[in-house]
């Protein structure tokens, strides 16, 4: 095969392949492994928790200063801090404070014009001093924008040009040969979800909000869907009258198929329900069923649920209960709906 690429490929493409063919890999030492994940762990750990020691008062700063941000905050940071400028700006952009990543590689070649004056720039940099990053400070101050820096390294010229700067050195990086961003990276992060952490409790920002920019998560569906929207209603409820015979009951009750049938009197009150459960036990009994009305057999004040409470309000119910289904009422009792555990799997809510 290589006397076949010989005669098609150049000297220098032919050294590098029988190079590599002729690389050793070392066998796989499995216990290594496992003691080098351990150490990364404890390094990064230790990384996070030194910065819990170093939060001062610039940090309050840099809350303050995102809080008054008219515009949005513009993420910057160049390789490593790049990905973790994403991730930061994503994590505000969906708790409440607007946010979006610009890589200053392409700002200094037109996505500058994507920061107006109104915004606030938070520029990340372990060395602070990455030429792509340092490029734009002077037309970030030109914009009268506003600076916030993220570095380990405070003498820094990033560190310089910012008006609040958030220490975010590390001892020491989890790579063993101290060249790979790992543990500054962590601590990153770590100083951004702390970040955005503050804004969202200087929000008031509350698990409603958090699911209205998540509307296609599953917790979006826990947060945002209401009784109303997965309840049957209307001729789909099963519902009888107080002197219902039993055997018209059952037919109701086996016609709409929630397993189970409210009992109203004539406005549509609810008086109480019938299930199969009930109907198990009265068999059990020995009870003589045909001579039964509704209101022989149901239990009076069942459990229900009003129509604007949340979907999960009502599953918490009914798990509390060990009940499958549950009656939803209004403000004044009347029946106006029902749901079992098949509508809430149905709508993703459980």
């Amino acid at each position: 095969m290589l006397n076949v690429l010989a005669g098609v490929l150049p000297c220098a493409v032919m050294a590098s392949i029988e190079c590599c063919m002729q690389v050793e890999v070392a066998p796989f030492d499995a216990a290594q492994a496992q003691s080098l994940a351990r150490k990364t762990f404890e390094i990064e750990a230790a990384a996070v928790l030194c910065l819990a020691g170093r939060v001062g008062p610039e940090f309050g700063q840099a809350v303050q200063l995102m809080l008054a941000c008219r515009g949005r905050v513009v993420v910057m940071g160049m390789g490593k801090s790049g990905h973790i400028g994403r991730k930061i700006a994503a994590t505000l952009a969906s708790t409440g404070t607007p946010a979006l990543f610009v890589h200053p590689a392409e700002a200094s070649h037109g996505d500058l014009g994507m920061i107006t004056p109104d915004d606030l720039v938070l520029a990340i940099s372990n060395s602070g001093e990455v030429d792509e990053l340092t490029t734009l400070l002077p037309a970030i101050q030109r914009l009268a924008v506003r600076l916030i820096a993220i570095t380990g390294a405070g003498n820094s010229t990033l560190a310089r040009q910012a008006e609040v700067v958030l220490d975010s050195s590390v001892e020491k990086e989890a790579c063993p040969l101290s060249l790979a961003p790992t543990a500054s990276t962590t601590a990153q992060l770590a100083m951004g979800d702390a970040l955005a952490v503050a804004l969202l409790d200087a929000r008031g920002f509350k698990e409603e909000d958090f699911a209205r920019s998540h509307p296609g998560g599953a917790l979006g569906r826990k947060l945002l869907t209401h009784v109303r929207d997965v309840m049957r209603h209307g001729v789909q409820v099963p519902a009888v009258r107080l002197n219902t015979s039993f055997s018209e009951l059952m037919r109701e009750m086996s016609s709409k198929g929630l397993g189970a049938a409210a009992v109203t009197d004539d406005s549509g009150k609810l008086l109480g329900i019938f299930t199969d459960g009930d109907l198990r036990r009265l068999v059990e009994k020995g009870a003589d069923l045909r001579s039964k009305c509704a209101g022989d057999v149901m239990h009076a004040n069942p459990q229900t649920v009003q129509a604007d409470k949340l979907a999960v309000h009502a599953v918490a119910l009914m798990e509390q209960c060990q009940i499958t289904s549950v009656l939803v009422v209004d403000e004044q009792d009347i029946l106006c709906g029902a749901l079992n555990t098949n509508d809430l799997m149905r709508a993703k809510v459980i």
